[in-house]
């Protein structure tokens, strides 16, 4: 099975959530009116996309409507997702990854699936034939050290790791100049992720940033958070908290096949204005990908088998 057929699989719960909402407002109004387009706000609202971005789209869905003359209810439709897939598409997705080497910093809460992200990422990489170096940064649990150096030997990557307790600062800088040393085309840094210790947090990668500026001067980085997409508006929520504490880059969004609220997707584009790099749908090693804006509406709305 190709990517896009498990991401439609995936985003089945999401889009049946979504076409649902969306399509009980068409089977009720036959007038293209206001009433059409508060119900269509409200709708957006029920299908987990959140209240800020649903009012955005629903605005401009609007003016849309009204510049072209739009009178039909099956056209208002496809210019709603239209809106979706446009607002998707603003962002620029791909990854920054320019230099030799180039570094991935990743946070995010214990339990949204951090470190698999991680190991699936170096393995992704991996198959493009990219050197990857692992740093398990995150010493504030030892299983985090231990699932990293599983996923370190599953994919054939280099690890670097101290022991559990050690300065988190300490490995990013050995790993920096082993990443030099060995020649490695991508290093990824794992890091602890307690954000109900803000403070501290900001001060812990606050240390590893100046590290691996100080150590890797000029080299392309992407801070990446960790979300997982079951959590729904409390991930987006993360997203404004880790905002605060690091300077963002992108979003790996995680479980998606989970869940029937991956219409925040579309929230944390909209709102936080961050591209989306990763999506995972599914448990295997190859399930974490490259977030293909055009690729995700189409999943989303095209409800065809």
């Amino acid at each position: 099975m190709g990517f896009f057929d498990k991401l439609k699989k995936g985003l089945t719960k999401t889009r049946d959530a979504v076409s649902e909402q969306v399509n009980n407002v068409f089977s009720v109004f036959v007038k293209v009116d206001e009433e059409l387009f508060e119900s269509l706000e409200e709708a957006l609202i029920m299908a987990d996309l959140g209240m800020e971005t649903s009012v955005e789209l629903i605005d401009e869905l609007r003016d849309r409507v009204k510049k072209k003359h739009i009178t039909d209810g099956n056209l208002v439709k496809e210019e709603l997702y239209s809106v979706i897939t446009d607002a998707l598409c603003e962002i620029d997705n791909s990854m920054k990854l320019d230099t030799t080497p180039a570094v991935i910093l990743v946070i995010g809460v214990n339990g949204v699936g951090k470190t698999t992200s991680i190991g699936k990422m170096a393995s992704f990489y991996k198959s493009q034939g990219k050197k990857v170096m692992l740093a398990a940064a995150d010493t504030f649990r030892a299983a985090a050290i231990d699932q990293l150096d599983i996923w370190a030997q599953r994919s054939g990557c280099d690890i670097i790791k101290h022991n559990e307790g050690s300065d988190p600062a300490a490995v990013v800088f050995d790993a920096c100049n082993a990443a030099k040393a060995r020649g490695a085309d991508i290093l990824i840094c794992d890091t602890a992720g307690r954000l109900h210790n803000k403070k501290n947090l900001m001060a812990e990668l606050e240390k590893i940033n100046r590290v691996i500026s100080r150590e890797l001067p000029d080299v392309s980085r992407e801070n990446l958070l960790v979300l997982d997409a079951t959590t729904g508006q409390n991930a987006v929520s993360q997203a404004k908290l880790f905002s605060e504490v690091s300077e963002l880059t992108g979003i790996v969004l995680t479980k998606l096949d989970g869940t029937a609220k991956g219409g925040i997707v579309i929230s944390i584009a909209k709102e936080q204005s961050l591209p989306v790099k990763f999506i995972g749908v599914g448990e295997g090693i190859d399930d974490l990908q490259t977030f293909i804006p055009e690729d995700f509406a189409k999943a989303l709305f095209d409800s065809e088998e």
